[in-house]
C-alpha cells in the first residue's frame, strides 16, 4: 500500500522486493563488491607467489639433479680406474661380497 491508501502496482512492488533496504544495502552491496574484488585480487597475489616459489623449487631441484649426477659419474670414473689399476684385488672383493649376499640371504 502507498501513503495515499492506494495498492501498490506489480511493478512498484517487485522492484521494492528486488532492492531491500535503501541507503544503507546499498552501501552493503557495494562493500561486498569490493570485498569480492579484493578477494580476487588477494588470490590473483597468491597464485602469482606460488607460481614464482615453484619455479625457483623447480630451478634448485635441475640444479641439485644436476650437481648429484656430476658426483655419480665421478665416483664410477673413480671406481673404473679402480678395477682397471687392480683387477685381481677388485675380482676378490667382488666375490667376497657375492659371498657374504649369498650366506644372508640362504639364511631367510
Amino acid at each position: 500500500m502507498t501513503t495515499d491508501n492506494r495498492p501498490e502496482s506489480t511493478e512498484e512492488a517487485a522492484s521494492t522486493r528486488s532492492r531491500p533496504g535503501g541507503p544503507a544495502a546499498d552501501r552493503m552491496r557495494s562493500q561486498a563488491r569490493k570485498v569480492a574484488t579484493d578477494l580476487q585480487e588477494m588470490g590473483n597475489i597468491a597464485h602469482d607467489a606460488v607460481q614464482e616459489s615453484l619455479g625457483q623449487m623447480r630451478d634448485n631441484a635441475a640444479e641439485y639433479f644436476e650437481h648429484r649426477c656430476d658426483e655419480v659419474h665421478k665416483a664410477e670414473r673413480t671406481f673404473e680406474t679402480f678395477i682397471k689399476d687392480r683387477p685381481f684385488k677388485s675380482i676378490l672383493i667382488a666375490a667376497g661380497v657375492g659371498w657374504f649376499l649369498g650366506r644372508f640371504w640362504k639364511r631367510r
